[in-house]
């Protein structure tokens, strides 16, 4: 199993992530902490281009052997908008998707572009029978991704808040193989 290393949407490009983006990936990261700071662990004031390196470093290992597919997220002129990825974590027969925007390309469509492509992608991969996207009950812009990629609520789980926005509570989305586009 294992999707593509680009995917052009035409507006949107996702590209299997290079060492040589570290750079925009700090600089991306560093302007995002107040929005990525409340719902993701590693989002701190610490973040560095060391981080970026390793991120990129462990997404290139984690390709090789299966376990998470990671992009860059692009506009169609070029410029570095994101990140998105495809997660094993939940089990077979499903990828988890997760994502990040630039503050600058939120509210143009393009994350929701980039996670229907995506799983477009997913569910014609072997074994896969639906697609989930994860978030905590109080990240409203992560919902709203979801449901306007067509992902419906599957679930609510608890967990131990990681971050200090999140409340412990997780909503599952997903979106099935026999749901169609």
């Amino acid at each position: 199993m294992e999707p593509p290393e680009m995917i052009n949407v035409g507006d949107v490009v996702l590209k299997r992530w290079e060492p040589a983006w570290a750079d925009h990936a700090t600089m991306a990261v560093r302007e995002l902490l107040p929005e990525l700071k409340p719902f993701l662990p590693w989002a701190t004031d610490a973040y560095d281009v060391e981080a970026s390196r390793a991120f990129i470093e462990m997404s290139i290992a984690n390709w090789d052997n299966g376990t998470a597919f990671n992009y860059g997220i692009f506009t169609g002129a070029g410029d570095f908008a994101g990140g998105i990825g495809l997660m094993t974590r939940m089990g077979p027969g499903v990828l988890e998707i997760g994502y990040w925007m630039r503050t600058a390309f939120t509210g143009r469509g393009y994350m929701t572009t980039a996670v229907e492509a995506l799983t477009r992608v997913a569910l014609t991969l072997p074994g896969i029978e639906r697609v989930a996207i994860r978030h905590d009950v109080a990240n409203a812009a992560s919902a709203a991704v979801a449901a306007k990629a067509g992902f419906v609520e599957a679930g609510r789980v608890q967990s131990e808040p990681e971050a200090p926005g999140e409340t412990g509570t997780e909503i599952i989305s997903e979106r099935r193989a026999t749901q169609g586009f």
